[in-house]
């Protein structure tokens, strides 16, 4: 009869205990999309990754991100702070150039909370169905009013044929 009040005592305390330990659980964002954008009217390419929450995240949290330069440079950075009523992040790099057909490109995500702590990495590559030589050279429209760009245009006439990108070296 003494083990009942005995095991009662002792789940409470493990309940109590439990309570006070940080739980780590799963990460807090997931990775939903992932992928090149090219804009041929303005001539220029990103990277675009969107994740999603699956758990809150402390305010003041932010994301680091590290994407490979295809055309060989150093890795762009990219940090986004991350809104708590926002489900959705889109993280979109600086402009890359080069970008060939079939190859991994690698990216890293950190999830940091607002002390910097890392809470989460993510680990992936991004891989084209196009090369960027499909790109113009240049932009084919310019300003606000996406107005034809006259260094294409000349005349106001279409060219025969549209210079196309072309990756240094």
């Amino acid at each position: 009869m003494r083990a009942k009040p005995l095991a009662a005592a002792l789940l409470a305390v493990s309940t109590a205990l439990s309570a006070c330990q940080r739980e780590t659980g799963p990460d807090p964002l997931e990775l939903t999309g992932k992928m090149f954008v090219f804009n041929y009217r303005l001539a220029y390419a990103t990277y675009m990754i969107t994740l999603t929450k699956t758990q809150l995240v402390p305010d003041g949290s932010t994301v680091a991100v590290t994407f490979e330069d295809p055309s060989g440079g150093p890795p762009l950075t990219l940090d986004r702070k991350l809104f708590p009523k926002l489900d959705k992040v889109v993280l979109e790099s600086p402009d890359v150039t080069c970008v060939k057909k079939q190859k991994p490109y690698a990216v890293t995500i950190d999830v940091k909370g607002p002390d910097g702590t890392i809470l989460q990495t993510l680990k992936t590559s991004v891989i084209s169905n196009l090369d960027q030589d499909i790109m113009p050279a240049q932009a084919l429209v310019v300003g606000p009013a996406y107005d034809k760009n006259p260094d294409v245009f000349k005349a106001g006439k279409a060219p025969e044929h549209f210079e196309t990108a072309k990756c240094p070296g």
